[in-house]
């Protein structure tokens, strides 16, 4: 008699199947996400809809209306904006720059390696860093006083100054981001274009912008998110005062004049989080549309 299963290169071809555990090197991927990612969302979601007893509510929604959590959603967005946008347009210029050099050479390593260092240089460290130099007695505020030039020792403590200080690590971050898109574009295209008798400006109009267009805008909404959800370096820089979303959460979680206001600042979390939803999901979408080129 035979086994009821014959074997296929040492390898069964029949009966029962083998069970598979290539998954466990996923496991503590989806074990971090779950308590990092999934987790928390799901706390911000049922706390928002329950009151401080555990009794289910709608009230704390109601926050989301009041005139200073509009005003500071307002200001998150325009912070989020302008910060993304310089860093878009600036990040841009340097990933172009680096693009054009030797692929291998070792100043391209250096400011890949640097963006990535100051791409995740935020908090307090960099709050700190900022105010002893442009801060009220930082050393270039004294060096300017000095020459009889007195800069606004208020600059660095409003939405202007966390603009320049979130632009320090938003243009990094879009050099890394922004510069495979360059790298996808290939010199054949320039030299079909160049062939058929166009110039600079006909290729860059009707080839090399067509496509970096989605990718572009893909990197500045990552850049709107990013920001959008930054909270150390604010509350580093800003201990008075909630100009943005992510300190009114701070001061519902935190405030010893107003007890009983953690739900409220879980219901401002979820209206953080509906935002970044919609971000992503129209970034995902122009990541799956610049993908097909750089696939090509």
């Amino acid at each position: 008699m035979t086994d009821s299963a014959t074997t296929v290169g040492g390898r069964p071809s029949g009966g029962g199947r083998r069970l598979s555990w290539s998954w466990l090197g996923a496991l503590p991927f989806f074990v971090y996400v779950g308590l990092f990612l999934l987790l928390p969302t799901l706390v911000v979601v049922f706390g928002a809809f329950v009151d401080p007893s555990g009794r289910p509510t709608t009230a704390n929604l109601s926050a989301l209306g009041e005139d200073f959590v509009v005003t500071s959603f307002k200001n998150s967005v325009l912070l989020s904006a302008e910060s993304g946008i310089i860093g878009a347009l600036l990040g841009a210029v340097v990933a172009y720059a680096i693009a054009t050099g030797r692929p291998e050479g070792g100043l391209r390593r250096t400011f890949v390696a640097a963006s990535g260092m100051l791409a995740q240089s935020g908090g307090v460290t960099l709050a700190f860093a900022f105010i002893s130099t442009i801060g009220a007695e930082g050393f270039i505020t004294v060096l300017l006083r000095g020459t009889g030039l007195d800069v606004s020792p208020t600059l660095l403590f409003g939405l202007s100054g966390l603009t320049i200080v979130y632009a320090y690590f938003q243009i990094p971050l879009m050099v890394l981001v922004f510069l495979p898109a360059l790298d996808g574009i290939r010199p054949q295209w320039r030299e079909a274009t160049e062939s058929l008798g166009g110039t600079s400006w006909h290729y860059w109009r009707h080839v090399a912008v067509p496509i970096l267009t989605p990718p572009f805008l893909g990197a500045l909404l990552l850049l709107f998110a990013n920001a959008f959800s930054a909270y150390a370096t604010a509350a580093a820089l800003i201990s008075q005062g909630s100009i943005i979303a992510p300190l009114q959460i701070r001061v519902a979680l935190t405030s010893e004049t107003i007890a009983g206001q953690e739900n409220v600042g879980k219901a401002i979390a979820l209206g953080m989080i509906l935002v970044v939803g919609v971000v992503m999901a129209l970034y995902t979408l122009l990541e799956r549309r610049s993908a097909r080129w750089l696939k090509k």
